[in-house]
């Protein structure tokens, strides 16, 4: 796909982020790697509203080299493309229930959500919980990258999630899972919840298309 599709896909797939709810205001950033370098939704922009020509594009040292000032979070994006080579795509959204889920006491910060449905573990997996930093501070990128080693979405404490994909629409689709999920979660929470179990989880990450 060539960079002005690339760029025209970012501005659609974010429109559909913004009109569902998932990123209010100018919440969120989306990124895709490039041939020559990779393209990220620009600073306090609202995805709802991106001019495809405006979306920065940067080098893999964070230069911008077009479009508008990028996301002051570019740099957590950049330590995810080098911890995960396999990824095409970035996506970072503040959407309601997964921000509620990442401000919970009693959150498990090796694997956020349980197992509720087949469909989450298959796009989604294991979520493990980064501490919270303020945003824009450098040393998030430092404790995402040990997380995205081994796994290809975290939640950010008090924050919101990040999700890696191979490509921009798998990424997304993700990021919906994770935040159905998450609704699912709140509307069952106090009940008595009949979850995957490990072996069923098992076999299903085992033959899923996480990256």
């Amino acid at each position: 796909m060539s960079e002005a599709k690339r760029r025209e896909q970012i501005a659609d797939l974010g429109r559909a982020l913004y009109q569902r709810g998932l990123a209010p205001g100018s919440s969120g950033n989306l990124s895709v790697r490039l041939d020559d370098g990779w393209l990220l939704t620009p600073t306090n922009g609202c995805l709802g509203r991106i001019d495809p020509a405006s979306i920065t594009k940067l080098d893999w040292s964070g230069v911008r080299l077009s479009g508008d000032p990028p996301s002051k979070e570019a740099f957590l994006h950049l330590a995810v493309y080098e911890e995960r080579p396999s990824a095409q795509a970035v996506v970072h959204l503040h959407s309601c229930h997964a921000v509620a889920l990442s401000c919970l006491a009693d959150a498990d910060p090796e694997d956020v959500l349980p197992p509720i449905t087949a469909y989450y573990v298959m796009r989604v997996g294991r979520l493990p919980l980064v501490p919270y930093y303020r945003p824009g501070d450098r040393a998030l990128a430092e404790a995402v990258r040990p997380l995205m080693r081994r796994t290809h979405a975290v939640l950010l404490a008090n924050h919101g999630s990040v999700i890696a994909g191979t490509s921009l629409e798998g990424a997304v689709y993700a990021a919906e899972e994770l935040e159905e999920t998450a609704r699912l979660y709140f509307i069952l929470r106090g009940c008595g919840v009949r979850s995957l179990m490990e072996p069923q989880a098992a076999e299903l990450r085992a033959t899923s298309s996480i990256p």
